[in-house]
């Protein structure tokens, strides 16, 4: 999941699948373990807007999927026989995941934010976690609301601690921008609770392909979308919109070594540990888990910044990892029925 660099904090198909079994013990903690590293290095495409501050969030992003996709080039080579297997239905459906969970998420949450400043879309894109739980779970009816809905309520108050700054500037600005950059937000929590929710059927309907393999596909039909990004952002720039010095920028070798990182580290590896993830847990839970990506940020933006988070801050850290942990709980529970 990517979120969009300069807000403060903090990544359905028609057919219902089937119920999904909860996870045994030692699956359930590999899925956690997983998903917790996904989102350490998640976490990192927050701190990249700040080393790179002089760069536009759109040549980042369009950076870090093209780096995504060049990378993945040798990685497919290695594993030709293993993709040679995917059908043209499973590379449709990496495109469209691509394109949703990448492309369509971070330009709808980027004029979200350009519209209304970056309060309320921060807000609203916190809940994430709460808003794939729900709607995986509508689904999959891996567990009854009531048990669920305890580490959900968690969940939701550590995002308002966490942002606690931001609701503190949301009468800034234009309404009218205001309620445009809320609903172009809205769009882009649809796009991705729609990727981890279809992902994970993906992979669930297609066991014998493991999650690099998924991995490495997404990060070829990347590679096309970034390009086509990449040549309008050049016309825009060549145009006077926004143009820079150089097609790499003032800082190349800079922005060239981190993109690489972030398309290696971020893009590539980050999603084999969510595929792994998804296909030990069920999406209700690892929904909750995307908080490790906001809790990962945090950690990093306190880190750069050599600053201690005050109490709100770390009242809302305390509820987030409260909310994952009575979530795990509750799915441990229901797998020794």
């Amino acid at each position: 999941m990517d979120t969009f660099p300069e807000s403060g904090v903090v990544p359905l198909s028609g057919a219902k699948p089937a119920v999904v079994a909860a996870a045994p013990g030692s699956a359930l903690a590999t899925g956690v373990a997983a998903a917790l590293a996904a989102g350490m290095l998640w976490g990192l495409v927050f701190l990249v807007p700040v080393m790179l501050h002089d760069y536009p969030p759109a040549v980042l992003s369009i950076g870090r999927y093209l780096a995504f996709g060049l990378i993945c080039i040798p990685i497919a080579f290695a594993r030709r026989t293993r993709l040679a297997r995917l059908t043209r239905r499973d590379w449709y459906e990496a495109a469209r995941l691509s394109l949703s969970g990448n492309f369509l998420y971070y330009g709808f949450l980027a004029a979200g934010i350009q519209l209304a400043g970056a309060p309320l879309p921060t807000i609203l894109i916190g809940t994430l976690p709460v808003v794939i739980a729900v709607c995986s779970n509508l689904s999959e009816r891996a567990l009854p609301w009531g048990r669920l809905s305890v580490s959900l309520v968690t969940i939701s108050a550590g995002v308002l601690l966490v942002n606690h700054d931001e609701w503190a500037r949301l009468g800034d600005g234009d309404p009218v921008g205001l309620w445009s950059g809320a609903a172009l937000t809205l769009v882009a929590i649809a796009c991705w609770t729609w990727y981890p929710i279809r992902n994970s059927a993906w992979l669930r309907r297609n066991p014998t392909h493991g999650p690099g393999t998924w991995s490495t596909a997404q990060g070829l039909v990347s590679l096309p979308l970034a390009l086509v990004g990449g040549a309008v952002l050049w016309v825009l720039q060549a145009g006077g919109s926004g143009a820079y010095d150089g097609p790499l920028g003032p800082r190349p070798l800079l922005f060239v070594a981190t993109m690489l990182v972030l398309g290696l580290l971020a893009s590539w590896l980050g999603t084999i540990l969510w595929n792994r993830a998804s296909q030990l847990v069920s999406t209700s839970l690892v929904g909750q888990l995307i908080v490790f990506e906001t809790l990962a940020a945090l950690l990093y933006a306190f880190l750069w910044r050599g600053t201690f988070p005050g109490v709100a801050t770390l009242s809302g850290v305390a509820l987030l990892v409260a909310g994952v942990v009575l979530g795990v709980r509750a799915f441990q529970r229901q797998g020794r029925r």
